[in-house]
């Protein structure tokens, strides 16, 4: 129901003296539905609210609700595009008008540092050979970009059938800059890390020419006109787009239209989401690296079940431009891939601030550089349970000389009962499919969006209030450490804004084959340098790069098709 709606019915209930914000919204949606609204619908919605009017009080309402019905038809008739921001916007430093990131780098730990290579992958292997390497074999000529980019192609070809992660092959858009990455590179025009590398996009980052279905049925046919900022920029760093990939309907979960996107470590499992054929594309060395999403828990989630790296960045970091919108508050871009390193180049090339997402900001970032351990305050969270992998990455610390600070997350305040800003802002994007009845093959969203309908104005309001508390008393934790490593804080940590990443650090001996487990890491606000610094210390005591998934292969399974474009 309109806003306005809902203030007329607030000062008519204010003037009776009774009922709130939620039984008003009833009581509109039943004036909007009636063609001539009685005191017995009234009384049929007082269990909203738990409250008992009198007759006099439910007749006093129809008189007003007559004006406001009409009155809200005027507003639900105005066409607002489903990309259109609210009014106002998030800002994840307003807790901490003190912190460094809105200085130049004061880092003292940090270094500048030369190319970083991956783990070494065996020559011929280019479905797992790090960024760093592969732009060394294009420079040298030992590999051109459109042999690299074939390569992807077929791969994604071959093992789709099985892991089920790509929605639409962009074949055409992809020899087209693989060709121009080749002649450039030949003529000494060096785009930097990415030029020439092949990657994935999740099917919510809009590409103008290509279907961008948002991984529902409603939306299936959807084409955007323009393309989105993020792969934009990675266009102009010279990186080749090969898929648009799969991801659970409107960023859900991994069952998507076409089914279930499967873990390439194993394929009777799905692979987690929403960034379910990004985390899965990588795993399985489709492409070098995706793009994914979060909004509360998208990327860190399929990262760690298919054991990649995952990094969630600083909310406005990346931006949003021309990308699905779920929650304008909690909605953050970020890479998979299988390294640090690499997902330290991938960032590089797309933060920064964009008129077209105010969102957005421009905070110091370098790569690739290096950390001195001995000079961070490392965190160990104390009041949760440490997961094996979280342990792992502790004690490899512990084995490098490192101190490790104990250090305690807020618990007071219910992170996931506030994180029910994201389901009224997601019902409200997408309220024309609720009012239509259009919700089929959306997981969970139907019953989600129709209960936040009758959510209050007023509810949210104190929800965001008290996620301010939330953010001031993490700020306060990151008064007494630099980063931490694990603390069970996805829920946290999405409603601060906070960065954090996957990593895997121990290999799990499960069935049907080993796997690698994931610690995570959270750091301060725009500070993605330390924990990509930290990360890549991590990676290498590890020493998990070297292991890789059985390659996903069915003879009985029909191959994907790429569609032409203009």
């Amino acid at each position: 129901m309109p806003q306005f709606a809902r203030r007329q019915i607030l000062k008519t209930l204010g003037l009776l003296g009774v009922g709130n914000v939620t039984f008003q919204r009833a009581l509109a949606e039943e004036a909007a539905k009636a063609t001539a609204l009685t005191p017995q619908q009234i009384a049929s919605a007082e269990w909203v609210a738990g409250i008992t009017l009198t007759d006099e009080q439910r007749a006093m309402l129809t008189n007003r609700l007559e004006t406001i019905r009409e009155e809200s038809k005027q507003i639900r008739a105005l066409s607002i595009p489903l990309d259109t921001l609210p009014s106002f916007r998030f800002d994840p430093e307003m807790a901490d008008k003190d912190s460094p990131s809105r200085n130049a780098n004061i880092r003292p730990w940090l270094s500048e540092a030369s190319d970083i290579p991956s783990s070494p992958s065996p020559a011929d292997d280019l479905s797992f050979v790090s960024i760093a390497q592969l732009g060394q074999k294009l420079r040298s000529g030992q590999l051109t970009s459109v042999e690299l980019t074939q390569h992807c192609l077929t791969q994604l070809q071959q093992q789709d059938p099985v892991l089920n992660c790509v929605v639409t092959l962009t074949e055409d858009m992809a020899m087209r800059q693989a060709e121009q990455a080749d002649r450039e590179l030949r003529a000494g025009h060096d785009r930097g890390s990415l030029h020439g590398i092949p990657w994935g996009a999740k099917d919510l980052i809009g590409v103008s020419g290509y279907p961008t279905t948002w991984g529902a049925p409603q939306f299936r046919e959807q084409q955007t006109k323009t393309t989105a900022t993020v792969a934009r920029k990675l266009e102009e760093a010279g990186a080749v787009l090969v898929a648009k990939l799969s991801l659970g309907a409107l960023a859900m979960g991994d069952q998507w239209f076409n089914g279930q996107t499967k873990n390439p470590w194993n394929v009777e499992q799905g692979s987690s989401g929403s960034s379910a054929g990004s985390a899965s594309a990588v795993a399985a060395g489709l492409v070098p690296f995706a793009m994914g999403s979060e909004t509360l828990g998208s990327i860190i989630s399929p990262a760690r079940r298919c054991g990649i790296t995952g990094l969630r960045p600083t909310f406005g970091r990346i931006s949003r431009a021309g990308c699905m919108a779920l929650s304008w508050t909690m909605d953050k871009l970020g890479p998979l891939a299988r390294s640090a390193d690499d997902c330290g180049y991938v960032f590089n090339a797309i933060h920064g601030s964009d008129p077209h997402d105010p969102t957005t900001v421009d905070r110091w970032f370098q790569w690739p550089v290096q950390a001195e351990l001995k000079k961070l305050r490392i965190g160990r969270v104390t009041n949760c349970e440490t997961t094996p992998a979280d342990q792992a990455a502790l004690d490899l610390l512990k084995q490098m000389g490192i101190t490790l600070v104990d250090v305690e997350l807020p618990r007071d305040i219910p992170e996931w009962t506030i994180s029910g800003m994201l389901d009224v802002e997601a019902a409200c994007i997408f309220q024309e499919l609720t009012r239509s009845g259009n919700l089929d093959g959306l997981n969970s969203w139907a019953g989600i969006f129709r209960a936040s309908h009758f959510v209050s104005a007023i509810d949210y309001l104190q929800a965001s209030r008290a996620r301010y508390e939330l953010m001031k008393q993490m700020a306060a934790v990151f008064q007494k450490v630099d980063l931490y490593i694990g603390g069970d804080d996805l829920g946290i940590a999405n409603l601060t804004g906070h960065p954090s990443m996957a990593l895997p650090v121990v290999m799990a001996d499960i069935k049907p084959q080993p796997r690698p487990l994931c610690c995570t890491l959270t750091g301060g606000l725009h500070d993605e340098a330390t924990l990509l610094a930290v990360a890549r210390r991590l990676e290498d005591a590890a020493n998990i790069l070297k292991h890789r998934p059985e390659p996903a292969r069915s003879k009985s399974a029909t191959a994907i098709q790429s569609p032409s474009t203009p």
